[in-house]
């Protein structure tokens, strides 16, 4: 034992210090981390699906008298869902390269509160607008008689509901690594 709380190596007289050894997996540990990856890759890839979707839907909202950006409920429902939908796609290739090349593209500390931060805000943008954008379908419904436009924008809202569904199981997951990096060091439980 050294000093510095080393242990030199019995043949080469060389030291090996604790944060220097590998962390060991087994292949079930391994696997586990795999299906969690995948798990994460495919909740923001229907996320990124379902807030394009919304934002496709809600442009191509429009009738004789009306279109979808005459009202500021919209426009916000279009904004949000754009800004998760590039984000999705961020956070889609992250996934992607924590898959292929086991490590994250920022540090791991930077990563895990920057994955978890971003989905929670994110998660409240979605929420607020599609919430603005029922209030305003609604509204509609009372005044106007329902024709397409009404209908397109409901499915637009809808679409923007299931992306903050999936944005926000993102966000637990992501949750759950903040969690595991405080306690253990490790975005991993194991």
């Amino acid at each position: 034992m050294t000093g510095n709380g080393g242990v030199e190596s019995p043949t080469h007289g060389h030291r090996i210090h604790p944060h220097d050894t590998p962390h060991f997996h087994s292949t079930v540990s391994e696997r586990k981390l795999r299906r969690f990856n995948y798990l994460i890759f495919v909740l923001r890839l229907a996320a990124f699906c379902f807030s394009l979707s919304a934002v496709v839907f809600m442009i191509a909202t429009k009738s004789d008298t009306t279109r979808w950006y005459d009202f500021a409920a919209f426009r916000f429902v279009v904004a949000a869902n754009g800004i998760v939908t590039l984000y999705s796609l961020f956070e889609m290739v992250a996934s992607a390269w924590e898959i292929t090349r086991g490590s994250t593209i920022f540090p791991e500390f930077l990563q895990v509160w920057f994955d978890f931060g971003h989905d929670q805000v994110f998660a409240y943008l979605l929420l607020s607008a599609d919430s603005a954008g029922t209030e305003m379908a609604r509204q509609l419904r009372r005044v106007a008689t329902c024709n397409a436009f009404c209908v397109q924008s409901d499915i637009a809202v809808g679409l923007g509901f299931a992306g903050f569904l999936f944005l926000m199981m993102s966000s637990l997951l992501s949750g759950f690594r903040v969690v595991c990096f405080i306690i253990k060091g490790s975005r991993y439980h194991v």
